[in-house]
């Protein structure tokens, strides 16, 4: 196999944390090159809300999301049959856009920064010092995963993963006008429905469940005739996608000069909103360590950030599994708002160990006395 060339590090998948690991590492000064065996924009079935943090995190590696890139949500609305709550986010609004417009700014500001793009260019083998795909071998001093929950290059290098929940998803588009500025989240016997603003007129809806069949889209519709109601007559936009979505963890995220990234390097179920923030952050604080060149400063801070969002996604998948629990939980939440909004800031980060206290007792004392 020839040479094909060189780079100083060579980034294994083009998706969202790809990109952003590809855009760090060359704002750190590193020749960077990226390879993904499909074509942009990359499609992948998600719920479609940027956090306020996630928005800041796209502005630090340069990317910006205009407001004709989608609409803007205030927070999250929590609902299911007997009880409702919402709560706006304490540092601005979140902005709900498609996935594909959004892999279409991050692959720009990719291309602007001097990133090289090997796209329908599939890596086939890694090496200590290397990477080879179809074309040829290209040598390099760093490599990052970024392929993916399914990751090969996790494979590669031997690492294993452990996976805690596993569920269901499909999504679909509708050509409708949102009827709320918040995110909503409806729980159901056996599913959950987000439903998020994406445009002035376009609205996302995913269903996750435990069960593959539970979450056929028209299945768990059923469970929500408010939704239902809501969008009787209006036009599909979009083909109806399935995912996987799961917490998993590894033992490590790093093995001589390769690093994994985003779901490649594990996971928060979608339900806590956070991965894409989490891959962003990730690849910043990998870039930071390639600089140092110590891959182990990456992976403290990886367990670091991750940390959080792996708390906020178990509680909200206990509650997922208890509905009556869930329901008393609401309940509270609806007769003290501020409960759900301090709650909501420390999901995003806004909270002190005294706030978590403080909530958690308040929270406690209003399950107790309900």
């Amino acid at each position: 196999m020839n040479l094909q060339g060189t780079t100083d590090v060579f980034v294994v998948g083009g998706g969202p944390s790809g990109l952003a690991a590809a855009i760090a590492a060359r704002q750190a000064g590193f020749d960077v090159t990226l390879a993904d065996g499909s074509a942009p924009p990359i499609e992948k079935p998600c719920g479609e809300g940027l956090m306020p943090e996630t928005i800041v995190a796209l502005r630090d590696l340069g990317v910006t999301i205009a407001p004709s890139d989608g609409v803007r949500f205030r927070g999250i609305c929590f609902t299911q049959k007997d009880a409702c709550v919402a709560g706006d986010f304490p540092s601005g609004a979140g902005v709900g856009l498609r996935r594909t417009t959004l892999h279409e700014r991050l692959v720009a500001r990719a291309r602007d920064c001097g990133v090289k793009l090997l796209w329908q260019s599939p890596v086939v083998a890694i090496g200590a010092s290397h990477v080879e795909l179809a074309a040829g071998r290209i040598a390099t001093r760093w490599i990052v995963g970024a392929d993916g929950q399914s990751s090969r290059v996790r494979r590669w290098i031997g690492i294993e993963t452990k996976h805690i929940q596993r569920r269901y998803a499909t999504r679909r588009h509708f050509c409708t006008q949102p009827w709320s500025n918040y995110v909503e989240i409806h729980w159901g016997a056996r599913a959950q429905a987000y439903v998020t603003p994406v445009g002035p007129n376009e609205i996302c809806i995913v269903m996750i469940s435990v069960d593959s069949e539970a979450a056929s889209f028209e299945r768990a519709l059923g469970e929500f005739p408010e939704i239902q109601q809501r969008i009787a007559g209006a036009k599909i936009t979009s083909r109806e996608r399935g995912a996987v979505t799961s917490m998993h963890t590894l033992r490590s995220v790093q093995r001589g000069r390769v690093a994994l990234v985003g779901d490649a390097s594990g996971g928060v179920d979608a339900i806590t909103g956070e991965g894409i923030r989490l891959g962003l952050r990730q690849a910043s604080a990998l870039a930071e360590a390639m600089v140092a060149g110590n891959l182990q400063q990456y992976e403290k801070q990886h367990r670091e950030l991750a940390t959080r969002p792996a708390r906020m996604g178990r509680l909200l998948l206990w509650l997922d599994r208890n509905p009556k629990l869930r329901t008393r939980v609401i309940l509270a939440f609806q007769s003290k708002p501020e409960l759900f909004a301090r709650t909501l800031a420390m999901h995003v980060g806004h909270g002190s160990a005294h706030d978590i206290l403080f909530t958690g007792t308040r929270l406690g004392w209003r399950l107790l006395s309900a």
